[in-house]
């Protein structure tokens, strides 16, 4: 590193955030991720699927188990309602667990520098430095701020004051996240090993095998990740977080926080609506969670003393596979400009120069996958 290491607030303690953190603190910059959750993040997320700046970063990082824990599809696959195949791509791709990415990024990182129930109200500037506003009421100074805090960030509202809202687009994903044995045999025989679709008005389903829980690559070991694309209306999206005992302008439910009667609405909406397989990897998930899909790029990526990376500098929806993978690459690009000679105001704005056009073009590929889909 050739400048003085800088005094670095992270606002925001999942993957974007962690992937900065780490990197800068193996610089030798003064680091402090600050996430809102009062337990961490481990067992909130699913799968991923492994893109090359996802892959580039974790080498960088030195996260070999992480790398070598890819469980590999054979093939892509998509189904009809019957189940029967209609397509077969024998490209091969790798699925890796949002989970163990997560907790070896946080063994990267002193437990001292990652504050737990930490969470970022509003970023200010004064005399020099920039401050973060926790809502425990502390006050802390920095030579730079990086939001990583995701699609419901409060650090653009400083980057990109009066552009920071997102906009819903129309439908949403629900998730789960099973082990492997519990797929009923005749679900297992259609889905193991395979990347499979299935698309019919209004809803678009997909599957893959990911790592265990500790990055178990055995068969059996393993888990299915399923991804179900709903159309839901507004109206309707804010009812729901209201049934779910969320506030009306929510746009998401954790493991858990769907109640009994409505999972069960949902395991009959699979039964009636996918291919068998599908279905019965829903019903074998107790605790099925939802995000909507939201659009949003921010107009800038950066101040003089402000950077956004990840889900709060652009929104990539799902359909890429490429949210983590934009994440790392935003995070790679903002710690090789730190570490170089420019000053801290120069190297944001080079920052900003070279990652916001890639923001748009995922962003824009996102949305015409999305517009091709029957949604």
């Amino acid at each position: 590193m050739t400048r003085s290491p800088l005094r670095v607030a992270v606002v925001g303690g999942s993957l974007g955030g962690l992937f900065v953190a780490a990197l800068l603190h193996r610089s030798g910059h003064d680091v402090t991720v600050l996430e809102r959750s009062r337990q961490g993040l481990s067992h909130r997320g699913a799968g991923l699927v492994g893109q090359h700046d996802l892959f580039d970063i974790l080498a960088r990082l030195g996260l070999q188990d992480v790398l070598r824990s890819g469980v590999e599809a054979r093939e892509r696959i998509t189904l009809n309602r019957r189940g029967d195949v209609l397509h077969r791509d024998p490209t091969r791709q790798t699925q890796l667990s949002w989970d163990f990415i997560y907790d070896g990024l946080r063994a990267l990182l002193p437990s001292e520098r990652y504050l737990l129930g930490s969470a970022a109200t509003t970023v200010s500037q004064s005399d020099g430095a920039t401050i973060v506003h926790t809502a425990n009421g502390r006050e802390m100074a920095y030579d730079l701020v990086v939001g990583a805090d995701g699609i419901n960030s409060v650090v653009r509202d400083v980057v990109a004051p009066g552009h920071s809202t997102n906009r819903y687009v129309g439908y949403v994903t629900w998730r789960g996240l099973v082990p492997e044995s519990s797929l009923p045999q005749p679900a297992r025989n259609d889905l193991v090993e395979r990347f499979a679709f299935y698309t019919a008005s209004h809803a678009h389903m997909l599957g893959y095998l990911v790592p265990g829980e500790e990055g178990q690559t055995q068969p059996g070991m393993r888990r299915y990740n399923w991804v179900w694309y709903r159309s839901l209306s507004a109206p309707e999206l804010e009812r729901l977080m209201v049934k779910c005992g969320h506030l009306a302008t929510s746009g998401s439910l954790a493991p858990g926080d769907l109640p009994a009667d409505l999972r069960d609405s949902l395991v009959q909406s699979a039964a009636s609506e996918l291919p068998r397989a599908f279905a019965q990897a829903v019903e074998v998930e107790p605790r099925p969670f939802l995000q909507a899909i939201f659009d949003y790029v921010a107009p800038r990526m950066s101040t003089s003393s402000v950077a956004l990376i990840g889900d709060a500098a652009a929104v990539v929806r799902p359909h890429t596979a490429m949210g983590a993978a934009k994440a790392a690459g935003d995070a790679m690009a903002l710690a090789d400009l730190l570490n170089s000679d420019l000053s801290l105001a120069m190297a944001l704005t080079k920052y900003n120069e070279s990652r916001l056009p890639v923001s748009h073009a995922i962003a824009r590929y996102g949305q015409q996958l999305g517009e091709s889909l029957p949604l």
